[in-house]
Parts: C-alpha cells; sequence; structure tokens
C-alpha cells in the first residue's frame, strides 16, 4: 500500500513539474510538438531512474561515511553529469538506433533540474533504494504526463484564433498556469 501512495503523490498529487515546479525548462522548451514531449518523457524516466540510483548510492557509501554530506549537490551535479555522458557514449556505441531516437534530449537531461531535485528529495524523504527507485519512476512518470498533456494542448492551441499578443509564450505560460492549478486540485489526497 505505501508504493501505491507514493506513486499516487508522485504522479499525481505532487507532480515535480505542476505543483513543484522544477523541470519547468524542457517542459516549455520541447512541449510544442508532441512527438518530441513522447521522446523526452522516456529520456527522462531513463536517465532520472539512472541518475538516482546511483546519486542514492554515493550518498549512502561515500559521502555519508566521509562525513561529508553537505557536499551533496555539488556531487549529485557532478555524478549526473558523468553519468549522462557515460550513457550517451555508450548509446552511441551500443544501440544506435536508441540513441538516434533519444536525439538531442539526452544531453538536455543534464541541466534538467528535476533530476537533481528528484536525486535530492529521495534523501530528503529518508526513502530506502527500492522507495527511491519507485518514487523516481512515478516522479518521471508524473513529469511526462505533464508534459504530453501540455504539448497537446499547446498543439490545439496553435489550430485556434489567439489574440496577437498572447500568441507563443504568453498563451503557453497561461496554459501551464491552468493546468498546475487544475493538478493543484488533487492536493491533500496524499501526503
Amino acid at each position: 500500500m505505501e508504493y501505491i501512495l507514493i506513486i499516487v503523490s508522485a504522479i499525481i498529487v505532487n507532480n515535480i513539474v505542476l505543483t513543484q515546479f522544477l523541470g519547468i525548462c524542457p517542459f516549455l522548451g520541447v512541449s510544442n510538438k508532441l512527438s518530441t514531449a513522447v521522446g523526452m518523457s522516456a529520456a527522462v524516466v531513463f536517465v532520472m531512474t539512472l541518475a538516482t540510483i546511483v546519486t542514492f548510492l554515493v550518498f549512502q557509501y561515500i559521502l555519508v561515511p566521509l562525513q561529508i554530506a553537505f557536499l551533496q549537490t555539488i556531487a549529485y551535479i557532478l555524478v549526473i553529469a558523468a553519468l549522462v555522458q557515460m550513457v550517451e557514449i555508450i548509446l552511441k556505441k551500443t544501440s544506435p538506433s536508441l540513441y538516434q531516437a533519444l536525439g538531442i534530449f539526452l544531453p538536455l537531461i543534464t541541466t534538467n533540474c528535476a533530476v537533481l531535485g528528484v536525486a535530492i528529495l529521495v534523501i530528503q524523504k529518508d526513502f530506502n533504494l527500492m522507495e527511491s527507485v519507485v518514487y523516481t519512476i512515478a516522479t518521471a512518470l508524473g513529469f511526462g504526463l505533464a508534459l504530453i498533456i501540455f504539448s497537446g494542448l499547446r498543439e490545439q492551441i496553435e489550430l485556434n484564433q489567439v489574440p496577437k499578443g498572447m500568441r507563443g509564450t504568453p498563451i503557453a505560460l497561461v496554459t501551464a498556469g491552468l493546468l498546475s492549478l487544475a493538478f493543484m486540485g488533487f492536493s491533500g489526497i496524499v501526503k
């Protein structure tokens, strides 16, 4: 039951983009087309899960025993950047088709603050490794859900008449705000 609560909370109630406002740059940047939103969502699930597992282990088995937990953020940034580069190199050599499918999204994830935010949140929430993995996958799926819904809305908006002063970024921000309000309506369901 605890894992179900973690999943529902991470995907809907405490959506990383719409209620915690992490990962806004890719949320606004790659949401013009549904196909790019799906690609970015898949890449975020993969990288966020891998990064959280590695950073969790670094924290538990290196930073805490050496009593340098205060270096958590710096260590996580270095680990995430190195991990994304390593994954990119490995994918390029072993699976060129998957590398092409992820395309530009893989290096973009290095600067996605949601990846770093989730890695820090699992430590703050005092999750064990399994809970951390479940929370991370659910959070990444929540990011993907928000991104796909938003990209669908943006594609529909492009088909409608929007006043000249509201075209582009202004209407996208208003739409994101309304979507955020809709997701915040779920607050209070789960802690």
